[in-house]
């Protein structure tokens, strides 16, 4: 199983209730992020991105260079990158740090016109995003590429420098996520990882055996998709102090934000999120659905919660689903990536 963290890469302070300290996206903050990450058993971790972030590429590479072991899973998106610059640039970052580059697709609303891109309607956005990936794997892989298809084409393109190449490994693994139907026919036939958020296990079944499903159906060329869980997992010594602490979290979220109707978000992967508070507060043993009624969003709008037994415990149902990637953070982020690795990780991949 491969477990990673989470870095905002935010402009301001603060972000889902992080300590709001003063450089916190300073190299400095940012390295000592990354480095606690290689201390207390991750991987590395997802750098977010978005038009108004840092960019996220640019900061990968410092914290690569920073580092001996952390793998920055890069989010990145067609239209702010071409196929071919992206390309050479992944590659050229993998090879420079021995093999640790992670790539995550995101395919979802940005502020397009603000760096020139536009954006049809979704089975187009998804078109694109297609091409993207086939364009890209094809680029690692190949020579003297030739491609010419509705969104891009390159004519005799060889990326200079290649990815590191391993057992079991050709090129940087792609992560993708999206809950429609266009977006789970481009996981099932291009993607490595489809990235779930923090769903029932119900749900997540569900979503499993229909992407299985498309891949039997679209005839997928490469190796079987991997599936992954991004979620937020709130971590306390005991189960009561664990609830006590996610309620007043969420206290002071409504107290902030208040209750909001947030029908008008159009990811459908979001939307099923929000949808889960009519289920109930707390689905499964422990998965919260409150947070999203105050502000809680994307990975933030479910949480994990308990001791790291409890937590553990639920975490290991997801993989008896096939979930071997995981993507978990809580805030403050410094604390709890010490919290959450020593006191989570370990039961995980001991196997206790």
């Amino acid at each position: 199983m491969t477990f990673l963290w989470y870095i905002p890469n935010q402009v301001d302070p603060g972000h889902r209730g992080d300590d709001a300290v003063r450089g916190h996206n300073s190299l400095e903050r940012l390295t000592e992020l990354a480095r606690l990450t290689e201390d207390h058993g991750w991987g590395g971790a997802l750098l977010g991105t978005g038009w108004g972030r840092p960019d996220t590429f640019t900061v990968a590479t410092a914290l690569a260079a920073q580092t001996t072991t952390f793998q920055p899973l890069i989010a990145i998106r067609p239209g702010y990158w071409r196929p071919a610059h992206f390309a050479s640039a992944a590659s050229t970052l993998d090879q420079l740090t021995g093999g640790r580059v992670l790539v995550n697709i995101v395919s979802g609303q940005d502020n397009l016109a603000a760096y020139g891109d536009s954006e049809g309607d979704q089975p187009q956005r998804y078109a694109r995003t297609k091409e993207f990936l086939q364009l890209v794997r094809r680029l690692w892989t190949e020579e003297d590429v030739t491609y010419e298809g509705e969104y891009f084409s390159v004519t005799g393109s060889t990326v200079a420098t290649r990815p590191v190449v391993r057992e079991g490994r050709l090129h940087p693994r792609l992560y993708f996520g999206g809950a429609s139907d266009a977006a789970q026919r481009v996981a099932a036939t291009e993607a490595d990882v489809q990235l779930f958020w923090g769903e029932p296990l119900d749900g997540i079944a569900e979503r499993i055996s229909t992407l299985r499903q498309l891949e039997a159906e679209l005839g997928r060329e490469h190796a079987p998709l991997e599936f992954g869980l991004r979620i937020t997992t709130l971590v306390r010594d005991t189960t009561e102090e664990a609830w006590a602490d996610a309620e007043a979290k969420v206290a002071k979220m409504a107290e902030a934000h208040g209750s909001r109707d947030r029908r008008w978000f159009k990811a459908v992967g979001q939307q099923r999120l929000l949808d889960l508070a009519e289920r109930g507060e707390v689905l499964d043993d422990n998965l919260y659905t409150a947070p999203g009624k105050y502000g809680g969003g994307g990975a933030g709008t479910t949480w994990l919660v308990g001791s790291a037994d409890d937590v553990a415990k639920s975490l290991r149902k997801y993989q008896d689903l096939g979930i071997t990637h995981f993507v978990l953070s809580d805030t403050p982020y410094r604390e709890e990536i010490v919290r959450i690795g020593d006191q989570l990780l370990p039961l995980l991949t001991n196997g206790s």
